[in-house]
């Protein structure tokens, strides 16, 4: 069977894990702390990884609002799509990540993606839930992993059956 390259958001956050009390003081603090627990794709280093992404937050920082971050690697560190993932973290205590709208940062959503292309359409279903007020309660309620795969199920269920995605 081959693998598709556009897998669903399901299929990235079984594979990226769903972590609780992730510590940290500031952003920098919080990013380290979780990529010493993602099992990461070969031949990725954690090092490498943590640099990569320490360099795109100094570019921006990736609150995106609602006390959510998605911080994720400037360029592609991995080509293999099977290697990409998605990884929620719910911090132990809320950090300020510098976002436009001022809350602090409760939930990380950390995506590692093989291309551009594909980072974007990771992003785009991302982007999606989190604005959905519903998604975000489920975040700042910090339900468990298989609810919050339960409801993104559900949604992509509705989008292949209506042919969109």
């Amino acid at each position: 069977m081959e693998k598709r390259d556009d897998e669903s958001l399901i299929d990235l956050i079984k594979r990226g894990g769903v972590f609780r009390d992730i510590e940290g003081a500031d952003p920098e603090e919080v990013i380290t702390s979780l990529i010493n627990v993602i099992r990461l794709p070969s031949p990725v280093s954690r090092d490498q990884l943590l640099k990569a992404v320490l360099e795109r937050e100094a570019l921006m920082p990736t609150a995106m609002g609602h006390g959510i971050a998605l911080p994720h690697p400037r360029n592609p560190l991995i080509s293999d799509a099977s290697g990409q993932l998605v990884s929620i973290a719910f911090l132990r205590r809320p950090v300020d990540w510098f976002a436009l709208d001022g809350e602090p940062v409760h939930t990380v959503l950390f995506i590692l993606s093989a291309s551009a292309r594909l980072h974007l359409h990771t992003l785009s279903r991302i982007n999606f839930f989190c604005q959905q007020e519903n998604f975000r309660n489920l975040l700042l309620n910090r339900v468990s992993g298989e609810e919050i795969v339960r409801v993104i199920a559900d949604a992509e269920g509705a989008w292949e059956k209506t042919g969109a995605s």
